[in-house]
């Protein structure tokens, strides 16, 4: 058996480096998921055309622990009836709207059940832009596919320590 690992140890090496490369890889890349969401929103034509800002949509983002994520009874304050485009996407809301079924919306941020966030601290109390977190959305023209910036443990603290508040595991974890 020796015999054998030794006459193979040059493969058996390069097999573990490989596997050691493509874990790493997947860990660095891979795990980063692209969503595909059921309506392609443009931020950038709301902003701009329709004047809104973040939180004529994500009303609660000022108020509560959740910014909740806009849906039916957001959209048909503007879109109801009549299309006001020929967007193939304002017709997909339309359908939702008109059925009266919840738009399916991927989450794509989200921090570990063990963890209390809370949007009000950091947009209202904190004075953190929503771009800090979220980048530039007033430039998109489709939905994220995923987090611009990761809500890890290491983030957190970094940002807490630059914001010059607690990083107290308290705060934070429940």
């Amino acid at each position: 058996m020796l015999k054998i690992i030794r006459k193979n140890s040059k493969l058996i090496l390069i097999t573990l480096t490989g596997v050691i490369v493509l874990a790493m890889v997947w860990a660095l890349f891979g795990a980063r998921q692209t969503i595909t969401q059921p309506i392609s929103y443009n931020h950038k034509l709301h902003i701009e055309k329709a004047e809104l800002n973040c939180v004529d949509c994500h009303k609660f983002v000022e108020a509560m622990a959740s910014a909740t994520i806009p849906n039916i009874e957001v959209c048909s304050d503007c879109h109801s009836g009549e299309p006001l485009s020929d967007s193939p996407e304002e017709l997909k809301l339309l359908k939702y709207i008109e059925a009266g079924k919840k738009i399916p919306w991927q989450k794509i941020y989200t921090v570990p059940a063990h963890v209390y966030f809370s949007h009000r601290r950091h947009v209202t109390i904190g004075e953190i832009e929503c771009l800090k977190c979220h980048g530039k959305v007033q430039e998109l023209i489709e939905p994220a596919s995923y987090p611009v910036w990761m809500p890890t443990m290491k983030n957190c603290i970094n940002c807490h320590k630059e914001k010059k508040v607690t990083y107290d595991c308290l705060a934070c974890h429940r």
